[in-house]
């Protein structure tokens, strides 16, 4: 039976990439059922729609989407990022954002809180445009949902190398910090196979640069999860092969490359697609293919050997499956 999956090409050369991603899982033998979305900055500049609760309703009856990229100049700042990607993750509760990083020297994965933190949007302004201008931006954190991202984590370790680290500010987030903090350790002790440390997230920003071998499972809140994952990706090959789930397990989710649209590059052949060929292989995860998933991870081993244009290297990881 064909899995069903909702396709956003997006923006730029997100429809290049998933393209490829595409081609690449029907040469690993996974059927799919796609619909296509058109959605992104190049759709709201033409009709002015984002995303719309009837596209929503309709995307839970799917078993996963799959994304390329999205973003397009003129679009105001945070439109498609909160109007979109947000409102995806939130009204799907894709509560957990998975990215893996694999380099010479270490291959860890971080569990990012996806619906909480400071991107729930609380806070607001007083005296707007004046001299006297507040503006507060709280972070909202709740016992329910740093519970369900912790217990991820540590389920995920159990799995690999059996170390969780959770990264935090507790030192100055005192609240917010306390949580994550508390309900870390009442969960490890649910696991006690599975070792525990405890970062500060600028020493882990230095460790990620100096010692990315001392992380198996990172879990982390979701604005430092964000800027983790960035640099994650700058030490292990470049943000522009990094894949990305956003997942709520057994329900529909969402997987896309870390990188952004490139406007500059489209229809050039320059985009390099082995994010998106990734993050179809954590899609086919997520749809219970692991063997055409990881038989997907194997053909892109070694990136830096895939070269040519973006159908090109496409067409390279094609030969390789068939190897």
């Amino acid at each position: 039976m064909a899995h069903r999956v909702g396709v956003i090409g997006g923006d730029g050369i997100g429809p290049e990439v998933v393209a490829e991603g595409l081609k690449v899982i029907a040469a690993a033998g996974v059927q799919l059922d796609t619909t296509d979305y058109d959605l992104g900055g190049g759709r709201y500049l033409r009709d002015g729609t984002v995303l719309d609760d009837a596209t929503v309703d309709e995307w839970r009856s799917l078993d996963a989407i799959y994304m390329g990229a999205v973003g397009t100049p003129g679009v105001p700042p945070g439109v498609i990022e909160r109007g979109l990607l947000l409102k995806m993750r939130f009204e799907l509760d894709l509560y957990v954002n998975l990215r893996p990083f694999t380099a010479p020297g270490h291959d860890f994965v971080v569990i990012r809180e996806n619906t909480e933190g400071t991107y729930a949007g609380e806070g607001g302004f007083l005296r707007r445009g004046t001299a006297q201008e507040i503006a507060t931006q709280g972070s909202v954190n709740t016992r329910h949902g740093v519970e369900r991202a912790v217990r991820y984590a540590f389920e995920l370790a159990t799995t690999r190398r059996r170390h969780v680290t959770l990264v935090h500010k507790t030192n100055v987030l005192t609240f917010s910090g306390d949580l994550w903090d508390r309900t870390f350790n009442l969960v490890a002790a649910d696991y006690p196979e599975v070792a525990t440390a405890y970062n500060h997230v600028d020493a882990a920003c230095i460790y990620f640069v100096e010692d990315p071998g001392r992380y198996d499972v990172i879990v982390t809140d979701n604005l430092f999860g964000d800027i983790l994952t960035d640099l994650g990706g700058a030490v292990s090959g470049g943000i522009g092969l990094a894949p990305t789930a956003n997942l709520h397990p057994g329900r529909v989710s969402m997987f896309e490359p870390v990188h952004g649209s490139a406007p500059d590059i489209v229809g050039t052949g320059r985009a390099n697609p082995v994010a998106a060929v990734l993050s179809g292989a954590m899609m086919l995860d997520h749809l219970g293919e692991a063997d055409a998933a990881e038989r997907i991870r194997k053909a892109c081993d070694q990136p830096e050997s895939l070269t040519g244009t973006t159908s090109e290297i496409g067409d390279a990881v094609v030969a390789r499956l068939a190897d």
